[in-house]
């Protein structure tokens, strides 16, 4: 065996083992992407959410506020028809 054959082995078996030592790599950085593609998605759904929340709780709220007159009016309504029956 030349040596010229000898060193072309030897190149082609380092280009083997640095292949197969990147594969690894190559996967784990399409993962990484992967992984920061779904961590995108999922934020955009938090700040989504949390929007909607902010919604609902305004509407809570509101419908507090209303529940609250409600009652003032059914009380007031209640003391009236008392003091009507009490006559």
């Amino acid at each position: 065996m030349s040596k010229l054959e000898s060193a072309s082995e030897h190149l082609s078996a380092a280009l083997d083992a640095l292949e197969a030592a990147a594969a690894p790599l190559a996967e784990a950085r399409a993962r990484a992407e992967s992984d920061a593609a779904v961590i995108a998605r999922l934020r955009q759904e938090r700040e989504e959410l949390l929007a909607r929340i902010a919604v609902l709780e305004e509407e809570g709220r509101a419908l507090a506020g209303i529940t609250g007159e409600v009652e003032e009016r059914l009380d007031g309504a209640i003391a009236e028809i008392r003091e009507a029956l009490g006559r």
